[in-house]
């Protein structure tokens, strides 16, 4: 009696936890909120750890703390030591690391064959097969993101050997599921070609893709834990679980729509290889000076900012809000313009805005602030590329083609803060930047704003 007592204990904490997971969300959906509910959200989950020690059947304390200790504790040091700009790599590496946890917990229910039932198993094998896609895709994904694989690797046939892998991972995953007592040798090569399915399915995803790339692997990270609390029948895994994982497929579709393609296209196309042929660029780049540029946005009577990964890799995001407030104080009314995969992750740049003290007010998705462009004076782009380029809307046979974008060429003046000539993600030349309208500011993005803030002190 006193076992079922604590066991109802149990349940009821998870079912706190649970609405502590969902309130948490909820709240991470606006800026506002957000810091509460990671707050909330990190309660339930030390929440759920805790009193899961109380389980009658837990063993192991002392490996269990050690494990705790270790991974708490790097965890804490790198979210102290990461950088904004790095925050989408480790986005994904935690990702992947929960990918695999799963992984794990599979493996162990499939080395403990003959202890689980035939449906708990299976469900334990798929969580298995989708954690170690998750965790070895989402490596690539790190790698990618970091700068330590910049190569994207093709080849003709590439999808059919794809396929085989996967085939491959689900017969042995069938296989482990039917027979009594399955070889070891089966079970690691089920692992084995899940892996390499992760790793093979990420590989030839380009860059520009990335955004989307992480929220869906954060869905089937979602998916492989609820899968294995199902097998564990624990009901805090099982909650939590489908709550990421509802929440991660939401989020891709949101950001394949904000891109206008399809979750296959991005998994299967070439978006992001890079050279694109597209519309020929006509007219010339022309290059203005931070004290020219500051004269025109000094008197402007509209400006719109539009931040991308220029302004996170030089972390200018402070000084273009002094900016902003300076313009303000001149009369100027000043927005900003977020596009839904600006940055290397969903959310980036309303991070770093946020992070900055930009009130939420003044930032404006690209559905709210789209029709403005047209009545402003001045646009300001700070390191965005692709999410500015208006072949977007009329080159068919350019890889963005269909991708909505932020109307800045329609603006009566733009100017572009930018490091080079490079181009952005997706390969392809910007013909923004070569309007008769658009001025290219070169430099990098931190120290051409306080060139334009002095500039516009002494006018």
């Amino acid at each position: 009696m006193e076992q079922q007592h604590l066991k109802l204990v149990i349940e009821i904490v998870y079912f706190v936890v649970a609405i502590l997971f969902i309130l948490g969300l909820k709240q991470m959906s606006h800026p506002k909120t957000a810091r509460k509910g990671i707050i909330g959200a990190g309660v339930g989950m030390a929440a759920a750890t805790g009193i899961t020690f109380l389980f009658p059947e837990m063993g192991n304390f002392l490996l269990i703390l050690i494990a705790l200790a270790v991974g708490g504790g790097l965890a804490w040091w790198s979210g102290k030591r990461v950088e904004m700009t790095n925050m989408p790599q480790m986005i994904a590496l935690y990702n992947g690391m929960g990918g695999g946890s799963a992984a794990a917990i599979g493996a162990i229910a499939m080395l403990h064959h003959a202890e689980h039932s035939k449906a708990l198993l299976s469900l334990a094998i798929a969580g298995g097969l989708i954690g170690s896609v998750s965790l070895s895709a989402s490596l690539v994904a790190w790698a990618k993101l970091d700068g330590k694989m910049n190569k994207v690797w093709r080849f003709s046939g590439q999808k059919y050997l794809n396929f085989l892998v996967l085939l491959s991972a689900v017969s042995m995953g069938v296989a482990i599921a039917v027979m009594d007592a399955p070889p070891l040798a089966l079970t690691i090569g089920f692992f084995v070609a899940s892996l390499a399915y992760g790793a093979m399915m990420a590989v030839p995803i380009g860059g520009a893709d990335m955004p989307v790339v992480i929220s869906l692997f954060n869905a089937c990270t979602g998916l492989a834990v609820a899968f294995e609390g199902f097998a564990l029948q624990n009901n805090a895994m099982i909650i939590a679980g489908t709550v990421v994982g509802a929440a991660g497929s939401l989020l891709t579709q949101l950001m394949a729509k904000a891109m206008n393609r399809s979750l296959g296209n991005v998994l299967f196309s070439n978006f992001g290889e890079g050279g694109g042929s597209g519309e020929e660029v006509k007219g010339s780049m022309k290059e203005a000076a931070p004290q020219d540029a500051a004269i025109s946005l000094a008197y402007a009577a509209k400006a719109i900012f539009i931040p991308g990964y220029g302004m996170a890799v030089a972390q200018a995001q402070h000084k273009l809000w002094e900016l902003a407030q300076l313009l303000e104080n001149n009369g100027v009314e000043v927005k900003f313009a977020i596009h839904p995969v600006a940055g290397r992750m969903p959310g980036h740049m309303n991070v770093l805005l946020a992070e900055a003290g930009v009130p939420y007010d003044k930032i404006f998705d690209l559905d709210e602030i789209n029709a403005d462009f047209a009545v402003t004076d001045a646009v300001l782009v700070i390191g965005a590329n692709d999410v500015v380029n208006p072949v977007a809307r009329t080159d068919k046979s350019s890889p963005i083609y269909g991708m909505p974008i932020l109307n800045a060429d329609m603006a009566k003046q733009v100017l572009i803060v930018k490091r080079g000539k490079g181009v952005g993600f997706a390969g392809i030349e910007n013909h923004l930047f070569y309007l008769d309208n658009a001025r290219m500011v070169y430099g990098d993005a931190q120290k051409v704003i306080v060139e334009l803030i002095n500039t516009i002190k002494s006018l």
